[in-house]
């Protein structure tokens, strides 16, 4: 099966693609937009939920996103024509490490997708390129609860604590203004929506050639959530400005 098809699918009732639920993600953007006419850029924006919230609440907010998927920049554009902020978006086909905007912009956010840049640090050093004086980034990642087994850091990465995660974000120069570690039930309610989702499409399509691969492979990630690393993972989302200095 496409990847990008079974993505989509797997997402279907959980567009924001990270555990987190409505009222954090409104938080988040309520702590990161800064001004009523902020210029917001998605560094990895999939179809482009984060920034289609921001819109339909921002009437003068303007946004891009960039992302290496054609398919969901495609869902993006036709969500953002339903919603009517299709004017005030724009979406680039490109790898986020490569894009060179016009312009900076008042936010920078890149939520679950550090890997397009090798990780969380160097997300940040590209996010810094693009920031506007005074703007903010929010940031989301990975983080470790407690040891991890190996198989856990090999299927999701090698981070290190929260502690850490705060001392070395700080060292790079960044002063967290806010932040949302995401809850038991955030965590668990993304990982059920997101096989549940994936499963129940294969069994509703059973003669869909990729039916078969879809409900192995949604029975292969439940798998993995559960033995692996439900009980050692934690995520969380940083609003950051740079410090002084």
């Amino acid at each position: 099966m496409n990847r990008d098809r079974m993505s989509s699918i797997a997402h279907t009732s959980h567009p924001i693609r990270s555990p987190l639920d409505d009222d954090s993600v409104r938080g988040l953007l309520e702590h990161g937009v800064c001004r009523p006419d902020a210029r917001v850029l998605d560094l990895g924006c999939g179809e482009g939920e984060w920034l289609l919230r921001a819109l339909a609440d921002r009437p003068r907010l303007r946004a891009e996103g960039v992302d290496i998927s054609e398919e969901a920049l495609t869902r993006a554009h036709e969500a953002a024509s339903s919603l009517g902020v299709r004017e005030r978006l724009v979406l680039h086909h490109r790898a986020a490490a490569d894009f060179a905007p016009a312009h900076s912009f008042d936010l920078v956010l890149s939520v679950g997708a550090a890997h397009a840049f090798g990780g969380l640090l160097p997300t940040l050093a590209a996010a810094r390129t693009h920031l506007a004086p005074g703007g903010r980034v929010l940031i989301g990642d990975g983080f470790w609860e407690k040891t991890p087994s190996p198989e856990a850091v090999g299927m999701l990465g090698d981070f290190t604590d929260l502690a850490t995660t705060l001392d070395r974000v700080t060292a790079e120069g960044w002063t967290p203004v806010h932040g949302h570690v995401s809850t038991r039930r955030e965590l668990d309610d993304y990982e059920w929506a997101c096989w549940g989702s994936l499963a129940a499409w294969a069994l509703d399509h059973p003669d869909d050639p990729d039916s078969p691969e879809a409900l192995a492979t949604a029975a292969a990630r439940r798998s993995e959530w559960l033995h692996s690393y439900r009980d050692s993972f934690g995520f969380v989302c940083l609003i950051l400005r740079e410090t002084p200095g």
